[in-house]
C-alpha cells in the first residue's frame, strides 16, 4: 500500500489489523501477507486501490510547527500550511480520509527551519533520509558564542552529547560573527535526533537558530518561509543522483 503511495506503512498497518483491507476479495489482517501491485487487487472500505502519481515537494519549515501529520499536544503541523485544494493532505483537525498521502522525508524539530521535502513516494524519501545514504545536509546554525577555531575543530573531531554518545559534523565553519554571537556551517551526513542541538549543547552554548539550507546539492534557495513548491525535473533528478554516488 505504501510502493502504490496510498498510505505510509503504519498507517497500512492499522487499516490492515482493523480488518478494512482485501486482498482479492479477502480480509487479511496480517500486515506481512505479501501482495504483488500488478497482479493482485487490493481495496480499504471496499474501494480499490490505485496508484498515485508520484508527488515530489519542497518546504520552507518556519519555526513553531511541527513535522508530523498530527500532534497529540494539538500543536500547529506542517500539513496546516498545504491547502487542501491542491490535493495534498488538509490542514489539522479536518478529515484526511480519501485525500492523497504525503509525509515528510526525515525531521525537523519544533524549533528547526528551512529545508524540508515532502513525499507520497515512501522509498525514495527512505533512501533521502537514510544515514548509509550519506547524502549531505547543510545547516546555518546561531550559536550564543563567538566560535574560535577550537570550537569549530571540536565539531568535526566529536562531542560526547549529554547522554554519552559521541557525535560528530562532517564540516564546521563561521560564516559571521556579531558581539555575543556567530553563526555556523554545519555539514552532517548521517544525521541523528537533534544532532546538532546535542552537540552545540554538550559544549555549554545555546543554539539561538538553527536553518537547514541544502539537502544534497538542492538549495533552500528563496523559497519564503512556509511556502512550498514542486521539486522541477531537474531537481529530482540532481538528488537521484546525489543519492546513487553516495551509495
Amino acid at each position: 500500500m505504501s510502493k502504490l503511495s496510498y498510505c505510509s506503512r503504519s498507517r497500512a498497518a492499522e487499516l490492515i489489523r482493523a480488518g478494512r483491507v482485501t486482498l482479492n476479495g479477502r480480509v487479511w489482517r496480517a500486515p506481512e501477507t505479501p501482495a504483488f501491485g500488478k497482479h493482485d487487487q487490493i481495496a480499504v472500505d471496499g474501494k480499490a486501490v490505485e496508484p498515485q502519481a508520484k508527488i515530489y515537494f519542497m518546504m520552507n519549515k518556519p519555526r513553531g510547527v511541527v513535522t508530523t501529520a498530527s500532534d497529540e499536544r494539538a500543536r500547529k503541523t506542517i500539513y496546516a500550511l498545504l491547502p487542501a485544494d491542491e490535493g495534498l493532505p488538509a490542514p489539522q483537525n479536518l478529515p484526511r480520509e480519501n485525500l492523497p498521502w504525503l509525509a515528510p522525508v526525515g525531521r525537523l524539530d519544533k524549533a528547526s527551519e528551512g529545508l524540508l521535502l515532502l513525499t507520497n513516494d515512501s522509498e525514495w524519501g527512505a533512501r533521502i533520509a537514510a544515514p548509509e545514504t550519506h547524502l549531505e545536509k547543510t545547516y546555518h546554525v546561531q550559536v550564543e558564542t563567538i566560535a574560535d577555531e577550537e570550537f569549530i575543530r571540536a565539531l568535526v573531531r566529536g562531542v560526547k552529547a549529554n547522554d554519552g554518545e559521541v557525535l560528530w559534523a562532517k564540516q564546521a565553519s563561521r560564516l559571521r560573527a556579531g558581539e555575543k554571537n556567530c553563526w555556523l556551517e554545519i555539514v552532517l551526513d548521517e544525521g541523528k535526533n537533534r544532532q546538532i542541538r546535542r552537540m552545540i549543547e554538550a559544549m555549554g552554548v545555546q543554539v539561538l537558530r538553527l536553518v537547514r539550507v541544502a539537502i544534497g546539492p538542492l538549495q533552500l534557495g528563496d523559497l519564503a518561509k512556509g511556502e512550498h513548491r514542486s521539486l522541477t525535473g531537474d531537481e529530482k533528478r540532481m538528488l537521484d543522483r546525489a543519492m546513487r554516488g553516495r551509495s
